[in-house]
This record gives structure tokens, C-alpha cells and sequence, in this order.
């Protein structure tokens, strides 16, 4: 819950400030004062009756009402103050920042809980503890600098670290980003990166709200909160880009399964921002790029041109660019280049990069750009490289840049690397308004991880051809652990995915007459054993009764074995799809290569269930080995279309039987529109079950 008197408060007290601004409430009530704050501003100082010139009370009961309280005392004072601000003073805000809480002791984790009981019980909206504080347009309740510039349509910063959030700011604003507020959440012990982002989500307007948020987020409480207000976000034309730090590794410890080995903590966030459309990101300066990238105009494409006056920035940007799958395409238009070059210094070069040399000028540039802008129809949008080694001024071509960058279509991405040489034609450029990147190559990576973050789908999930029922009345007959290949089939008969034939027997007599009925040629594999190839336990083509009696001979005799599966030889690419359930966010599922290949390689990727189709397509483009399910050299390849759509079958058993915690399927074989599941492991359990997860 956030009140108004959080974010807009006609009064606000600082308890414990001082007249020391080298301690956290000195300095936050120095911010406060010169950042001009508009309200009423009272101090609790037993000691001080006035302090940095502001009216000081000897304690909160002595307060006039007030509608926001930020407390800069010791956890064990503040449970007293909260309860008389709240109970008698009419206060509905209420910033914590001093430390000493959850996350230092269980006596602190208590203490934390009694506060937030206390504000809850007063419709009150509580921030922290342990946190630097907020900044809104109304407030600049923070212990700490920088406290920029607040312009409306810039970004919103939400953070769980305070240090942090300072450390993105520090990052940011050098390069031009300006910011609208920013939010610590500290402990989150009653309102998180969740909840604000419910907040912003709840008072968006299309008229005055900014529509980018940077997020960094160090737990993640709810994943259902967090991808519904992300996804509605986005889909009002907001852009987000998060680092979420600190992911367990626990869910990667050795597993029975390829699935259980693979996943994690770490994979699901992956397919929760994925989900959402989130970009993420893995640090603060590519945090800060990114945001800077969101604030140019969007590329319509994936060509680049790169306009450059030095080889090798251009050369790294380029690499940097190709390597994320975006294209500098040769420029084809030989007049328009001709027409070009005749402008050019001799030397200069109208390929892609376009170089016009160390000794290029202001109206070259100009030059370029509209080249690109209007006769260039292989370019979506440009990259300009220009620096400075200190040998002319430079202040004329970033105007012409400025110019170009308000009028042109394509977006302009401008690379100025001189920080010392010309830092006060870097400064003038950022007081027009604009941002810049200081670095070519984090630019690259920031440019193709925007681009190939995919945007929340927008199509119906359907259930209608998936028999839900049907699902229900098999899982809550199954007994926990691993299940029979009946039962197995039974699923995916009721999920609609498709499963060769195939027959489990224990005696040597059913083995015969299980291959006379499927014919020839079979597989026959051990049941039992966790992985079946590590004890030679699969055997392929078989082609007559004589090894069926042979090989079922030697494979029942195979340590663990329980019985032989006797199935229909299938082929075609070895495919792999896996499914873990991940508290708190359901499904995580898999996809990638199959055979003994997935966990070799680990080329997967992931999503959050129910899929949509467009989902499943993304999961399966954003492969590695994407190619080879296209077709390669003359080989077949594997029908997207049908591939996505086992998986969207699949994640729809999943949504409706969250039992189920470990799920392989390993071959899925494909060849062109006929895919089939060879082989499949099921691990249902049932005891750490809650209830259906909702995820959109």
C-alpha cells in the first residue's frame, strides 16, 4: 500500500536529525531544506530546540499532526515513535532508514513485523528500514548525493540496495540520464520493488507518467505482482530494464533429471523477465545504457550504420553488434555512395562503417546522416563515433548532432568517447537534453539485448483442447515419485502430445509378444536405472526376435532394472523438453537440442507456464541451435509451428498439475511436421504442494 502522503506529504518530521550532516539524519533533513521543500518541516531533537534552523520538538508526542515521518534513530526507539505517529498523530508515511532489523537478527525481524502491524492497522504506508530513503518531486527524504535533477518523462528508479541506488545514479546521470523519482526499499517490510511497481502501474498516466523504470532487485517476494505489473506496464509503451541479483544456486545442485540439473532460481527469473519484457541486465553500467538506449528513438530493425571518424571503435562496435544479431549491411545504392564519397575528404570510406577519417568536419557529418536518413533504405538507424584527441574544437559537430538527433526519423545512437578532451562540448551536448555513451561496445550489448527481449504477448492462452479433467483425475491417483510409463502416457494423451508406442514387460515371454505386435525395428530400454545410457542400457534398431530375447536377457539383469520398455524406433532431430516446478514462481520449462547434448552444451532456453505460442516460438528462435531445427545442408528440419505447440501443450498439463516437480522429455524426436515423444521421466510430489500456481 502507498498513500499520498508518502509521495506528496504537506508535513514531514525527521526524527533523530541533527546538526551533523555527516550523520544520516543531519543530512537528510540538509537535503531536505535544500531542496526546497514546501511543506511544513519539523525536527524530534530531545536535545536541540532548533536545529539547521528548523523547529525541534523534545519528542513525537509533541508533534503537531504530520503526514509523513522519516526516522533516523535506533531500531530499538522506533517501534515507540511509530506507534505515536500513527495512532495519534495522523501519520500515514513513514520512511525507516536506520538499520538493525531482519536483516541483522530474528529480534530484529520481529521488531520489523510489530511496526509494520502497527502501520498497516493505520492505513499507513511504510518504506524500509534499512534503506537511504525516496526522492519525489515533493521530497528529497535521502541521507545521500546525488540528488539529480528530477525531469517528469525521464526514468523511475526502484532499488532494493541504497548504496546501490546511489551507484546507478552516479552511473547514470554523467552519461545525460536524468531521473523522475527513486525509491530504496531497503528491508521491503512492507512494501518492495512489488509493490511500487503496483503503485506507479495503479496511477499511470499516459499524459505525465515516465515510461521507463530501472529496477534492482535482490529478492524477488512475488513473482506473480511483479510479471502482472511489469507486463501492464509495458503494454501502456513503458520500458523496463532490472538487475536481479544475489540468485540461489541451490536449484542447480546435482538432480535426477536433465531438467533438475539445469534449472534454477537464476533460469526462472530469466523466464519471468522474458515473460514480462523485461531487459535484463547484469550491472550498473549496463543498466545505465540501456536506459539511455530506451531513451532514443526505437529501432524499426535490426541495420545498423556506423558513422565513425576512428577505425577502431567502429571495428569493436561492429563486432559487438554481429555477435548480438544485429547487421551492418553493405550499403547498396552505388549513385547515392558515389554522390557521398565526391563530399568526402579522399581516404574516406562509404561502406558500412562509413569512415570520414580523423579529419572529418561538422558538415561531412551532416552529410552522412541524411545520406542514411533518405537515401539509405538497408539502415534502421545509425551509431555515430566522434571523439576528440585535442587537436581542434569539436563544439560545432555536436550541435549538428543535437540538431539531427531532434529531427531525424531513425534513431541517431551518439558514441562520444572524449570524457577529458572535451568534456564542456560533452557537457553542452547533455544540456540540450540528450543522453550519450561514453563506450561503443557497451552500447552494442545493451542495443541487442533491447532489441531481442520480446514484448509481452498479447494472445489468449486457450485450454480447450487439453483435457483438464482428465489430468486432474490421473494426478491425484498417482503416487509420489517417479512415474510408470503408463501413466505417462496417459498424461500426454490428455494433454494432446504425441508418444510413440511403447510397452513395459517384466518376462521374457511378454517380450516376445510385445515386439511380434509393434513390429520390427524396436528400441528396448532398462526401467529403473536414473540415466539409462550410463549403464548401457538402451539398445536401438532392433531388428528380429533374437535379439528381443538376447537383449532382454542382459538388460533385466542390469542393476535397479524393474522391467524392460519395449517401444516403436522413432527418428529424426533429437529434441529436449523439461519442466521444473520453482516455489513461488511454478513452472520454469525448457527447451533445446536433446540426446545427451543438452547437458554437454546447455544451449536451453526457458519460459514461465502457461506459453503462448509466440512464447514457445521465441524459446525455440533465441537457440543456438536454431539452425539445425530450421534444416541444415540438405537435411530436414523440425516444424516450429508444431514443436511450439507440444510446448504449449505441455506448459497447460504443467498449469493444471503443479504436482509434478520434475518432468524430462529427452528425445522429443522431430523431422519436418511429425514430432514424437520417445522417452519421458515424471516426478510428481505431492506433500509440498499449496495450491495451482497463477502465473498470466
Amino acid at each position: 500500500m502507498i498513500t499520498k502522503e508518502l509521495i506528496s506529504p504537506r508535513s514531514i518530521v525527521v526524527i533523530g536529525a541533527s546538526n551533523n550532516i555527516s550523520k544520516p539524519g543531519g543530512k537528510l533533513l540538509k537535503n531536505l531544506i535544500d531542496n526546497n521543500f514546501k511543506g511544513d518541516l519539523w525536527v524530534v531533537n530531545p536535545n536541540e530546540s532548533v536545529v539547521q534552523g528548523i523547529t525541534s520538538f523534545p519528542s513525537s508526542e509533541d508533534l503537531p499532526q504530520v503526514d509523513l515521518a522519516v526516522l533516523a534513530i535506533p531500531a530499538r526507539a522506533c517501534l515507540e515513535a511509530v506507534e505515536i505517529l500513527a495512532t495519534k498523530k495522523g501519520t500515514k508515511g513513514f520512511i525507516i532508514i536506520s538499520a538493525g532489523f531482519s536483516e541483522e537478527s530474528e529480534e530484529g525481524r520481529v521488531l520489523e513485523q510489530k511496526i509494520v502491524k502497527v502501520i498497516e492497522a493505520n492505513n499507513g504506508s511504510l518504506i524500509g528500514p534499512n534503506c537511504i530513503g525516496i526522492i519525489t518531486y515533493a521530497h528529497t527524504s535521502v541521507f545521500t548525493t546525488p540528488i539529480p535533477k528530477l525531469v517528469q518523462m525521464s526514468c523511475d528508479l526502484i532499488s532494493s540496495s541504497g548504496a546501490t541506488a546511489v551507484f546507478i545514479m552516479e552511473s547514470g546521470i554523467p552519461k545525460g540520464l536524468h531521473f523522475a523519482s527513486v525509491f530504496s526499499v531497503g528491508n521491503s517490510a512492507q512494501n518492495g520493488v512489488e509493490e511500487i511497481l503496483e503503485f506507479m502501474d495503479d496511477v499511470f498516466n499516459p499524459e505525465t507518467s515516465t515510461r521507463v523504470k530501472l529496477l534492482y532487485i535482490e529478492s524477488i517476494k512475488n513473482p506473480d505482482k511483479l510479471l502482472k505489473h511489469a507486463t501492464s506496464l509495458i503494454r501502456k509503451g513503458c520500458k523496463i530494464a532490472a538487475i536481479k541479483a544475489g540468485s540461489s544456486q541451490a536449484g542447480s545442485r546435482a538432480a535426477s533429471s536433465h531438467t533438475g540439473a539445469l534449472a534454477s532460481s537464476d533460469l526462472a527469473v530469466e523466464a519471468l523477465f522474458r515473460k514480462a519484457g523485461i531487459v535484463r541486465c547484469y550491472g550498473r553500467e549496463e543498466l545505465t545504457t540501456v536506459a539511455n538506449v530506451f531513451h532514443c528513438n526505437p529501432m524499426k530493425g535490426k541495420r545498423l550504420a556506423i558513422i565513425t571518424h576512428a577505425g577502431g571503435p567502429a571495428v569493436m562496435l561492429t563486432d559487438a553488434l554481429e555477435n548480438g544479431g544485429l547487421h551492418i549491411p553493405v550499403i547498396k545504392d552505388s549513385e547515392a555512395k558515389k554522390t557521398l564519397k565526391s563530399k568526402l575528404f579522399p581516404g574516406s570510406s562509404v561502406e558500412n562503417p562509413i569512415d570520414f577519417l580523423a579529419t572529418g568536419n561538422a558538415e561531412q557529418l551532416v552529410v552522412i546522416i541524411d545520406a542514411c536518413e533518405n537515401e539509405f533504405d538497408e539502415i534502421d538507424g545509425m551509431a555515430v563515433i566522434f571523439g576528440s584527441p585535442g587537436l581542434s574544437p569539436v563544439r560545432d559537430v555536436y550541435q549538428l548532432l543535437n540538431e539531427k538527433m531532434q529531427t531525424c526519423r531513425k534513431p541517431i545512437f551518439p558514441i562520444l568517447p572524449s570524457v577529458i578532451n572535451v568534456k564542456d562540448d560533452v557537457a553542452y551536448f547533455i544540456s540540450q537534453g540528450n543522453v550519450y555513451f561514453p563506450d561503443e561496445v557497451l552500447l552494442g550489448k545493451a542495443l541487442t539485448s533491447v532489441l531481442k527481449t520480446p514484448k509481452p504477448s498479447a494472445e489468449k492462452i486457450t485450454f480447450d483442447q487439453v483435457d483438464i479433467p482428465e489430468i486432474r483425475r490421473i494426478i491425484d491417483q498417482a503416487e509420489d515419485g517417479y512415474q510408470s510409463p503408463e501413466i505417462i502416457h496417459q498424461l500426454f494423451a490428455a494433454a494432446g502430445i504425441p508418444m510413440v508406442r511403447e510397452v513395459t514387460v517384466t518376462i521374457e515371454e511378454l517380450a516376445i509378444e510385445t515386439a511380434q505386435k509393434l513390429g520390427f525395428p524396436l528400441v528396448m530400454k532398462v526401467v529403473g536405472p536414473i540415466h539409462k545410457t550410463e549403464v548401457n542400457g538402451v539398445v536401438l534398431n532392433v531388428q528380429d526376435m533374437e535379439t528381443v530375447q538376447r537383449q532382454f536377457r542382459r538388460l533385466i539383469q542390469i542393476k535397479d532394472t524393474t522391467a524392460v520398455l519395449i517401444a516403436d524406433m522413432a527418428s529424426g532431430i533429437e529434441l529436449f523438453l523439461g519442466a521444473k516446478y520453482e516455489d513461488k514462481f511454478g513452472h520454469i520449462i525448457l527447451c533445446g537440442i536433446g540426446g545427451i547434448f543438452v547437458e554437454v552444451f546447455k544451449d536451453v532456453t526457458s519460459g514461465l507456464a502457461p506459453l503462448t505460442m509466440c512464447e514457445a516460438t521465441s524459446m525455440i528462435k533465441n537457440l543456438r541451435a536454431y539452425p539445425i531445427i530450421k534444416g541444415y545442408r540438405g537435411k530436414n528440419g523440425v516444424s516450429e509451428r508444431k514443436f511450439a505447440e507440444i510446448m504449449v501443450r505441455l506448459s497447460i498439463l504443467l498449469r493444471f498439475a503443479v504436482e509434478i516437480k520434475e518432468l524430462d522429455i529427452n528425445p522429443l524426436l522431430g523431422d519436418r511436421e511429425n514430432l514424437i515423444a520417445v522417452d519421458a521421466r515424471i516426478r510428481i510430489e505431492k506433500s509440498s504442494t499449496s495450491g495451482h500456481k497463477e502465473i498470466l
